[in-house]
């Protein structure tokens, strides 16, 4: 059966992250896609230039009305912008308890650009506490979390635990950019879960908005967190493999590949 999955994020006009890869991703799973808009940016694959952030009050009028008209089978949350829309998505998340929540915690673009301003880094756990599933922040992001650096195996568990227990919500800490081997620890409060991939060697625009969009899908399906963040690693490195070229250096995803299918698992071990 069709899912009606949500994401409340910002704008790239490029497509190559945000609603539009969001929505991208939930239909290649074979759902079908919304999106509530939390800021428009003036970027490309490689940069972002400006940052034009919603109302907070429009990000609840476009979640509010499209409620009213859509059965909604799960959100994800992206890209806020604003302490006030962090508060508005908070708000989203707690009246919507039954059905999957995923946050993606983002910060900063990759070219250094503010995507949520700097006051709202410390009170980011605090107001989103106890109101998703699954938070799914990378290395940087988790360092910001943590106030502690977060670069080897042990510091990712150290980190995910912390997360976990600050925010009372389950972390998979992604770590694409370790040095080493590539590794994702998904920490659920009782068990770490350490999923093993392949190096990534292509600089892909929107690999944790993909990541967090499939495991999104795979949980609306009804699929154990585990299990779905398994199969949404696998997917994001199957994507990665079929990126094509955007321009200095950058990669994006090519949505038109795989529809519908699912990959084997990444390999994982306790």
């Amino acid at each position: 059966m069709t899912k009606n999955l949500v994401s409340i994020a910002g704008y790239d006009p490029s497509g190559g992250a945000g609603v539009l890869l969001d929505i991208g991703v939930f239909e290649q799973l074979g759902q079908r896609g919304f999106g509530v808009l939390t800021a428009v940016t003036a970027q490309n694959p490689g940069r972002v230039a400006r940052v034009f952030p919603m109302a907070a009050r429009a990000v609840t009028g476009q979640f509010g009305r499209l409620a009213e008209a859509v059965d909604i089978a799960g959100i994800k949350v992206g890209m806020l912008a604003t302490v006030e829309n962090l508060s508005a998505a908070a708000k989203i998340l707690a009246r919507n308890t039954r059905i999957p929540r995923v946050v993606d915690p983002i910060f900063l673009s990759s070219s250094g650009a503010l995507l949520l301003e700097k006051a709202a880094w410390p009170r980011y756990l605090a107001v989103l506490r106890g109101m998703a599933d699954l938070v799914t922040p990378n290395l940087d992001e988790a360092e910001i979390l943590t106030k502690g650096q977060v670069r080897t195996v042990s510091e990712m568990r150290i980190a995910a635990a912390l997360v976990t227990r600050t925010g009372r919500m389950p972390c998979l800490l992604k770590g694409g950019h370790l040095e080493g081997r590539a590794v994702d620890i998904l920490y659920d409060g009782r068990k770490f879960t350490v999923f093993e991939h392949e190096r990534r060697a292509k600089s892909v625009h929107g690999t944790g908005c993909f990541l967090s969009s499939a495991i999104l899908g795979y949980m609306a399906e009804g699929r154990p967190l585990e299990e779905a963040c398994g199969l949404g690693i696998a997917r994001v490195g199957r994507a990665i493999r079929a990126a094509v070229p955007a321009g200095g250096g950058r990669w994006v995803f090519d949505l038109s590949r795989d529809r519908g299918r699912v990959p084997s698992k990444a390999r994982k071990r306790r």
